[in-house]
């Protein structure tokens, strides 16, 4: 990883994620690696394929903007992957930790999630490490052996997955999302060192994010929904939105949620009530989460 070549790593990945077939290259004969070649990509995009070839292997590193349009159209990239080449192409000031700032959550926001009993609320980081959880998210994800992190609980916890397939969900949109999410919070800052250290784990423990990773997809869109288990009031499923927090750059506000009228709600519901009983204060309410 890191800033060597990150412009060009993205086009190869996106280059070889696209079919052939699907951009008209119907009889272009057999292919020695996926995706399309240099050549046509550097057709496509109106550039010589050399200038294409010296974008891809680093040695020009700030086309234009009519090169990046270029490249967006003959790439089809979304408007997710659009922007991220955009930063990839003009990355600005390193967007990592510093100070460690970046991980204090506001007291405002804290009193904000705080007041919803029925609603569970984490705010994580940009490396998806929790940083704080209001108490219903706090008993929601109890006993979960990797709450601290909503990377490793999707993909070191081997019960996530039997759960998908019990409850016939799809694992891998859920992981697909996580994925693209990651890399979307990196930007261009993708040698920061805990987002290394992170990538670098799941890379060696789990066969799927090192496959998701390589793809290098990249989306803001809403995840997929996912199950969870819990021993007081059993079987949910979930989705959550997340918020980007204005005031505090590189956090976001995650919202967990269930289909209204549902089971899943009828237990968040239940589950809340149980907690709003426990009679702890608000004071202890906010517990950290993180794993350092």
């Amino acid at each position: 990883m890191g800033r060597k070549n990150i412009l060009g790593e993205f086009l190869r990945a996106r280059r070889e994620a696209l079919n052939p077939v699907e951009v008209g290259l119907l009889h272009s004969g057999p292919r020695r690696t996926p995706g399309l070649r240099r050549e046509e990509v550097a057709m496509f995009a109106g550039m010589s394929t050399d200038y294409y070839i010296r974008l891809e292997q680093g040695r020009e590193r700030h086309p234009s903007e009519q090169v990046i349009g270029a490249l967006v159209r003959a790439l089809r990239l979304d408007p997710d992957a659009a922007a991220y080449l955009h930063e990839l192409a003009h990355p600005g000031p390193r967007r990592g930790d510093g100070d460690g700032q970046v991980r204090q959550v506001s007291p405002e926001v804290l009193r904000l999630i705080d007041g919803w009993p029925y609603t569970p609320a984490l705010v994580i980081d940009r490396c998806m490490d929790v940083l704080a959880a209001n108490r219903l998210a706090v008993a929601l994800f109890a006993g979960q052996e990797h709450a601290g992190n909503l990377m490793r609980m999707v993909f070191l916890d081997s019960a996530t997955r039997s759960l998908s397939r019990e409850f016939g969900l799809d694992w891998e949109a859920v992981a697909h999302a996580k994925v693209a999410r990651l890399r979307t919070a990196a930007g261009s800052d993708l040698d920061d060192p805990r987002l290394v250290e992170l990538v670098g784990e799941l890379s060696r423990r789990s066969p799927e994010f090192r496959r998701l990773w390589a793809r290098q997809d990249v989306s803001h869109g809403p995840p997929a929904v996912t199950p969870l288990r819990h021993r007081v009031v059993g079987d949910m499923q979930l989705s959550c939105e997340v918020f980007d927090i204005t005031s505090s750059p590189g956090q976001q506000l995650v919202i967990v949620h269930a289909e209204p009228s549902s089971p899943s709600e009828q237990a968040l519901i239940m589950l809340g009530g149980e907690v709003m009983a426990s009679g702890r204060d608000a004071a202890g309410a906010l517990l950290p989460m993180v794993r350092c």
